[in-house]
């Protein structure tokens, strides 16, 4: 006798896996690929050419040509475009990390703030294009007068900063000193028919406190509180804070002592 299929079950008696088990397995849908972007870096290029800045030829093409591109592009925004020198966002974080490294190490740090003498005369006597000559000769005499692990920045129209690590206070009235007559020294030529000028600078500069978390924000009102003084005994002159080493203001010591754990000791030096 033949054998004969056993009776399929209603659905309603089937259990989900008898349910799920004929069932087609479903393809996981394939997503499209995601095409590479595109970088439009016309803009950057063409800001690079009108710089002067050539990217190297090693960097011709793929990841080497774009790191080269990103470099070049930080370096530019570092710097001044009129002067070349370190612009004032540069400054600002190499100001930063000076003072994190004089609290940590207490190494000394000299801070200098310079301001062109009667820099508005020139540009009222002599027009902008000879004033931006006087700021261009400024910078390469303040460049051929310090060391290469000096930073030298130009912070505003004609004011400018040096940032010194490593300067002892026993050298800082002769390192100043030494910018100053550098800048005095240097004619200006500003046209054929003209005679040089010469410019000077009044000089103001600050010691970061050794094992004191400052800020860059004091330091930097304490050198121009002392370029404010150059500049009231007559410009032309060098003015350094009297004894800065041993100098400690409210604020600095808040920061160094507001969160003692010992009460008495900071109501002491409060």
């Amino acid at each position: 006798m033949p054998l004969q299929p056993l009776p399929r079950a209603p659905a309603a008696a089937r259990t989900p896996a008898d349910r799920g088990r004929n069932r087609p397995v479903a393809r996981a849908a394939t997503r499209p690929r995601a095409e590479a972007p595109v970088l439009r870096l016309e803009q950057a290029l063409q800001l690079l050419e009108q710089a002067g800045v050539t990217l190297p030829a090693a960097a011709a093409d793929g990841p080497q040509r774009l790191q080269a591109l990103i470099d070049a592009l930080v370096d530019l925004s570092s710097r001044d475009a009129l002067t070349g020198l370190a612009n004032r966002r540069s400054f600002e974080l190499a100001l930063a990390r000076e003072i994190d490294r004089v609290a940590r190490a207490g190494e000394p740090a000299l801070l200098l703030a310079l301001d062109i003498d009667h820099f508005k005369r020139v540009n009222d006597t002599h027009g902008h294009a000879s004033g931006d000559l006087v700021l261009k000769a400024m910078a390469d005499a303040l460049r051929d007068s310090v060391r290469p692990m000096d930073l030298v920045a130009r912070v505003g129209g004609e004011e400018f900063a040096i940032v010194m690590p490593n300067c002892a206070p026993a050298f800082g009235e002769a390192v100043a000193e030494r910018v100053r007559r550098r800048v005095e020294a240097t004619p200006v030529a500003i046209g054929p028919q003209q005679p040089p000028l010469q410019v000077t600078v009044s000089i103001g500069g600050a010691f970061a406190p050794q094992w004191v978390r400052s800020s860059p924000a004091l330091w930097m009102e304490r050198a121009d509180a002392q370029l404010y003084r150059a500049k009231a005994q007559g410009r032309n002159r060098v003015c350094l804070e009297p004894a800065a080493a041993s100098v400690v203001s409210a604020e600095e010591k808040a920061a160094l002592f507001g969160i003692s754990p010992y009460p008495d000791l900071q109501q002491d030096l409060a």
